[in-house]
């Protein structure tokens, strides 16, 4: 096969303890999944089906970068989450098998350019702008299933030393399971998939320079800092 252009390379994450890489094919967010972020953002956290919005494979930025702040932003907000990466994929997947599907976990931030998403919403038009540009979703290291235990997990995100965002994954309005299940009523899930799980309250502001340190219980550090 012939192309007109050497296509570019495609994105992948790190995988703690392993040379090889793990191969980005799809990236899906899940909207509003902790109840106290869901009411600082002014809505109702009540247990409704999740819904979800997506980022381009090559938004990917590798843990230890240092991040460009974005164009056409006066508000860029951080958004710590669990990251769940597919490694066998399906359609209509069943609760009690959605788990035999994930390859590993990890941590990641769902940046977000939240005035243009807020004047999106106000418009009735779609989130991308907001939510799919580039470099939007910094990723760490894949940690495999196997070795994460995350049933008693905190999650928290440090900016320049201070805590702004903690919670724990329980408090999640809808499990890794539920979701993968759900997403996969919606989409054929395929291996390289990642699933960001949402974020719990505390979103705010970010400015050049910044740094950042987030976590999830069991999962490599993710470090980045604004430029």
């Amino acid at each position: 096969m012939t192309f007109v252009f050497p296509p570019p390379a495609p994105p992948s994450v790190a995988i703690v303890g392993r040379t090889e890489r793990f191969p980005v094919h799809r990236i899906y967010c899940v909207g509003r999944n902790y109840a106290a972020h869901a009411r600082e953002m002014g809505k109702d956290p009540e247990r409704e089906a999740p819904f979800f919005f997506c980022k381009p494979a090559d938004a990917v930025v590798a843990n230890g970068s240092a991040l460009p702040y974005p164009s056409r932003t006066a508000d860029l907000h951080h958004e710590i989450e669990l990251v769940v990466a597919i490694g066998t994929g399906g359609t209509n997947i069943g609760l009690s098998q959605a788990l035999s599907h994930v390859y590993g976990y990890a941590v990641g931030l769902d940046l977000t350019r939240r005035d243009l998403q807020a004047e999106a919403k106000d418009k009735g038009r779609p989130w991308d702008t907001g939510k799919a540009f580039d470099r939007s979703a910094p990723v760490s290291a894949i940690t495999p299933a196997a070795a994460a235990s995350l049933s008693e997990s905190k999650i928290w995100l440090k900016v320049n030393g201070a805590l702004r965002q903690q919670g724990a994954l329980a408090d999640m309005i809808w499990s890794v399971p539920e979701i993968i299940a759900e997403l996969s009523t919606l989409f054929e899930l395929a291996p390289g998939d990642l699933i960001f799980t949402g974020t719990p309250a505390g979103v705010a502001a970010l400015r050049p320079d910044d740094r950042l340190e987030g976590g999830v219980d069991g999962l490599e550090t993710l470090r980045l800092s604004v430029v």
